[in-house]
């Protein structure tokens, strides 16, 4: 599976920091892929675009590959992103609206609301009705369901579209911005924050290969414990 981790969406993105419109394009890329429900977290790429906007910004820091190089332009990927969002919520509910029906019976879409998601969405919409739109805005997992829900259950487009819109506003241009203004604050911190994921992977690999070999050598002795813990057997 691809790595959409911050760093690695940085990496990436750095490299075009002084290619604007190849920026832009892998935002809305990126965009419709999450709002698919595919595992490409959309707040970690606003923030990476904005850390390359700052880059851009700020060339004695971050050198140009040539003299009078453009980069990313903030208010220009503002833009871009807030389009991109809205853009690819309304073609999510559109599909629902059009589709939803056959859509709901697809593996994928019971993947996505696997568990108490779908549970969770009607929920919503009961206690909140059309506004239930822009929460799903803020719920990162639920997006791609909930959106596909709002055309499925026949939430009038003007509404989806004002809600949405609304919520869109307020989450994605500013993050880009603020991002974008203040990037080398984040950028301090992303070096910190790397050492500790680097850790997390090792303690988390360490204790994947000792439960590997427990369960191999002492296969017996595991299930003999897992027997007795049940209800029945007490």
């Amino acid at each position: 599976m691809p790595d959409f981790s911050e760093a690695s969406l940085l990496a990436f993105f750095s490299q075009y920091a002084y290619q604007p419109m190849y920026v832009y394009g892998f935002m809305v890329a990126f965009m419709l892929a999450s709002s698919f429900g595919l595992p490409v977290p959309e707040e970690i790429v606003l923030v990476t675009s904005g850390l390359v906007a700052h880059m851009a910004h700020n060339p004695d820091k971050y050198p140009p590959p040539f003299p009078g190089a453009q980069g990313v332009d903030t208010i220009t990927l503002c833009i871009v992103s807030t389009l991109a969002v809205f853009g690819s919520d309304n073609l999510v509910y559109f599909l629902g609206k059009i589709f939803g029906g056959r859509i709901i019976k697809t593996k994928f879409f019971q993947k996505q609301v696997a568990g108490e998601g779908f549970d969770r969405i009607n929920r919503w919409f009961q206690n909140y009705g059309g506004l239930a739109c822009g929460i799903f805005r803020f719920t990162p997992g639920l997006r791609f369901p909930g959106h596909m829900s709002c055309g499925l259950l026949g939430i009038p487009i003007w509404k989806f579209m004002l809600i949405d819109g609304i919520a869109v506003l307020i989450s994605v241009p500013t993050q880009v911005y603020f991002v974008s203004k203040y990037g080398d604050v984040i950028l301090d911190k992303l070096k910190v924050f790397k050492v500790y994921i680097l850790w997390a992977c090792v303690g988390l690999f360490v204790f994947w290969l000792a439960r590997k070999l427990y369960l191999k050598y002492f296969p017996l002795k595991a299930a003999r414990v897992h027997v007795e813990n049940f209800p029945e057997n007490k």
